[in-house]
């Protein structure tokens, strides 16, 4: 019985220091009501729809992370989508940073990559966007880091991989003697890398620690987990406008996670749903900063956090949860 009750008492105290982390971040720069920010992956993304989005979120004010892929491909591309071998396209990325956006990483192509290919990405990477710590999200190449089941721990990791056996075993970016190892290149040059992705605009209210440092995963920096918006149907849900309000109230932080290539340009038109979404969320009291800029703001208030293992069960099944029934990135 007193076994039982210490366990009982434990699980309630890390219930409440869990709520006290997500309270803890609500104090946001020059009196904000609330962050937000957008990774974008660079899937299915042509220049003439890039030019389009974020020509209207820099009207908008908004400040946002654009992932790329630094090199054109060289074999079979697993997804379509510009590269940064497109003149034009660089030119206009470019351009995007000069103008307060960041630049995000994506691996190297749109097609698996060897780890001296890895390298040679990087390098090339840094040359065009300068030497500041990297954000990246995976792309689901074979070189991905802690990707498909390696992103869980103990019976989740065996679980999702019974149910999900063609994502067992993909990826190898963190495994030494693999040809796609680049786990130390990643923690040489990458601060933040995105993982769990929740249906939930307030990001903070499931994710309360991050960027967070995984013991189990030690050639990432830090982890940051999104908030899902992976197409135009699901991004529009996401940021409606009850949700808008709600994450005003709580004072909270949502990190979108996004491909602006699916479905949100079509016959040359921007979305009217999503253009009047962003429109209406611009003119709240809103901290609007790339992911970077949100996610080196955070361990001000977490500390810089290490994931215990309680906290790193938790958010686990929380995300399983959620991906086996409704299906989150």
């Amino acid at each position: 019985m007193e076994a039982g009750s210490q366990g009982a008492r434990k699980r309630e105290g890390s219930r409440l220091s869990w709520e006290l982390l997500a309270k803890k971040s609500a104090n946001w720069p020059d009196k904000r009501a609330f962050a937000f920010t957008i990774f974008d992956d660079p899937d299915a993304q042509t220049l003439d729809g890039c030019r389009m989005v974020y020509d209207f979120l820099a009207e908008l004010g908004f400040r946002t992370t654009i992932g790329v892929w630094p090199c054109s491909p060289i074999r079979e591309p697993n997804s379509s989508g510009e590269t940064c071998g497109n003149e034009a396209y660089l030119k206009y990325v470019r351009g995007l940073q000069e103008h307060g956006f960041e630049i995000g990483y994506h691996n190297a192509r749109p097609h698996s990559s060897f780890r001296e290919e890895t390298a040679e990405a990087l390098r090339t990477f840094r040359s065009y966007f300068g030497e500041r710590a990297i954000t990246m999200a995976n792309h689901y190449n074979a070189e991905a880091i802690y990707w498909g089941c390696d992103r869980l721990s103990g019976l989740r990791r065996s679980l999702y991989g019974a149910l999900q056996p063609g994502n067992k075993s993909r990826f190898f970016g963190h495994v030494p003697e693999s040809p796609y190892f680049w786990g130390d290149f990643c923690r040489q040059h990458v601060q933040y890398c995105r993982n769990f992705v929740f249906r939930e605009i307030n990001t903070l209210r499931f994710c309360p620690f991050m960027p967070y440092y995984d013991p189990e995963r030690p050639f990432v920096n830090r982890w940051y987990a999104s908030s899902e918006g992976a197409n135009r149907q699901s991004f529009v849900e996401t940021v409606s406008e009850a949700n808008q309000d709600r994450l005003e109230a709580e004072g909270g932080a949502c990190i979108m996670y996004t491909h602006f290539g699916h479905g949100f340009v079509k016959n040359g038109q921007l979305d009217a749903r999503f253009r009047s979404l962003m429109t209406r969320l611009s003119r709240k009291n809103g901290w609007f900063v790339p992911a970077a800029t949100l996610l080196d703001f955070l361990p001000e208030k977490n500390g810089g956090h290490t994931i215990t293992p309680g906290e790193r069960a938790t958010i686990e099944w929380r995300w399983l949860s959620r991906k086996l029934i409704r299906g989150t990135s």
